[in-house]
């Protein structure tokens, strides 16, 4: 017998590509979103797909994503990010291991296909990219450094040579928007951890950046969107060091 399954997303404003993550996740038995008071179509979209929603004030995605876990009644669940599509030969993947599946098996990493300026990056770190995202959550630990974040599984975690479809930025000025994001939350948490800042310290890491993504990650084959994302990938490492050391800036309006 089919175990049943749920489909959990979280969301804030994520009107450009709900509609197609929730499609995708239609064959679950049940859908929950996760909802951090969203004000464009996001709840019209989830209503649409008679999800079950939650809204949860915004504290991180650690406590967010607990939250949502609480909640669960199934036997499975099946994460995405609102920017995330379940490919239709993942679905079928996901349904044949279910089917077949021991209580030894707790988890399954598919591989993640990343869209990025013009392409699917198939070098740069960004594939197979995999991640757990399906299931059982009474086995699943969130864990959460910066803005990264992880999920970590007890018991046997298998792997499925299927995709989940990837599409974070809709432009250049989107993805910058998440640098500046991303770079501050990481810059608080090396505070946090008491590490080195400052312009040495910030190029050094910057460089060194770069160098992992275009040329060990092989970025370069990646072509025009290959470097385009390892200048920002030296550009996020740079603003994360240097505003550890960031100070108030002064007050040159009460100076002559």
């Amino acid at each position: 017998m089919m175990p049943s399954i749920t489909g959990l997303v979280l969301t804030y404003n994520g009107e450009r590509l709900l509609d197609k993550c929730l499609a995708s996740l239609s064959f679950c038995d049940k859908i929950i979103v996760v909802d951090s008071f969203s004000t464009d179509e996001t709840l019209s979209i989830a209503e649409k797909y008679k999800a079950t929603i939650l809204q949860n004030p915004w504290d991180g995605f650690k406590s967010q994503f607990e939250f949502g876990l609480k909640h669960i009644e199934s036997e499975w669940v099946i994460s995405l990010d609102q920017d995330e599509i379940c490919s239709t030969k993942l679905k079928e993947e996901i349904l044949k291991e279910l089917d077949k599946t021991d209580s030894s098996t707790t988890a399954f990493r598919p591989r993640r296909r990343n869209w990025y300026y013009d392409r699917f990056m198939k070098h740069s770190g960004w594939y197979p990219d995999r991640l757990i995202r399906i299931f059982r959550p009474e086995y699943l630990t969130v864990t959460q450094s910066g803005s990264h974040e992880s999920f970590k599984a007890s018991g046997t975690v298998k792997d499925i040579d299927a995709d989940i479809l990837h599409y974070p930025y809709e432009s250049f000025s989107h993805h910058l928007s998440k640098i500046n994001l991303y770079a501050q939350e990481g810059a608080d948490d090396l505070k946090r951890k008491h590490r080195k800042g400052g312009i040495t310290v910030a190029l050094a890491h910057a460089i060194m950046r770069f160098i992992k993504i275009y040329f060990f990650k092989l970025g370069m084959l990646d072509g025009k969107a290959g470097f385009i994302n390892a200048m920002h990938g030296f550009f996020y490492v740079f603003l994360k060091y240097v505003r550890i050391n960031e100070g108030d800036w002064g007050t040159p309006f009460d100076s002559e």
